[in-house]
């Protein structure tokens, strides 16, 4: 679990001044005072890449090795505590933004992830949901499920956009930005930075091509009133 959690830390690190001006363009306007909610948040990134931007910041994770690797390395104005995604520790409405990034692909019911970030998020406050989709083709569907859970054995299903639109809307959100994002991902570097070794590797680099495309939904959303 070690290896796993500095690999995670290595990648956030990579990747953390990207996510950052993308929660910027995304998130614009913000006053800097805002309280916000990290659900699902591992090593932090998501807490990490917001920080600078918000006034508080709060991590939940039922990892309890996630936890304390975000604990070690917090910015200012970050804290981080154990809870579960579908039952949140937090009373209603205390946020004014929630986010939950790549974790519904995770979760056997999403839609009850979705149901508690509504919760905790006050009144006209916003939520951030952002995800590998599935393909709308079910054998490509099935060939990237694949890959994910060979890299990943908590992975359940890649949900596709229709879904998770369906979870916004059952709640009654209203969808102020939608971005879907395709990304290259150069296989051999992916199973370095996710620690697959020997057969294992062997066996999911045999699924997918060299460069594997895969498509990131990003959903911003409004609470009403």
């Amino acid at each position: 679990m070690a290896d796993r959690v500095e690999r995670r830390l290595a990648l956030q690190t990579e990747r953390g001044a990207a996510l950052e001006a993308r929660l910027r363009r995304l998130l614009a306007p913000l006053a800097g005072d805002e309280r916000v909610l990290d659900v699902g948040c591992g090593t932090g990134a998501f807490a990490y890449a917001i920080a600078p931007l918000v006034g508080e910041v709060v991590g939940v994770d039922r990892s309890t090795e996630y936890i304390a690797a975000a604990r070690e390395h917090a910015p200012d104005g970050c804290s981080f505590v154990e809870g579960d995604a579908t039952s949140l520790p937090f009373p209603y409405g205390g946020f004014d933004l929630v986010g939950c990034l790549r974790v519904l692909h995770h979760v056997g019911r999403p839609e009850l992830v979705v149901s508690e970030l509504v919760r905790v998020t006050r009144p006209g406050g916003r939520i951030l949901v952002a995800d590998q989709l599935g393909d709308v083709d079910p054998l490509r569907s099935l060939e990237l499920d694949r890959v994910e859970r060979a890299r990943d054995p908590s992975h359940t299903r890649l949900l596709p956009d229709a879904d998770i639109r369906g979870y916004l809307d059952a709640n009654d959100l209203v969808v102020t930005a939608n971005e879907i994002v395709r990304e290259r991902r150069d296989v051999d570097r992916y199973l370095d930075l996710v620690g697959l070794e020997g057969a294992e590797r062997d066996r999911v680099a045999r699924l997918v091509p060299a460069v594997l495309e895969v498509d990131v939904g990003w959903y911003l959303a409004r609470k009403p009133l």
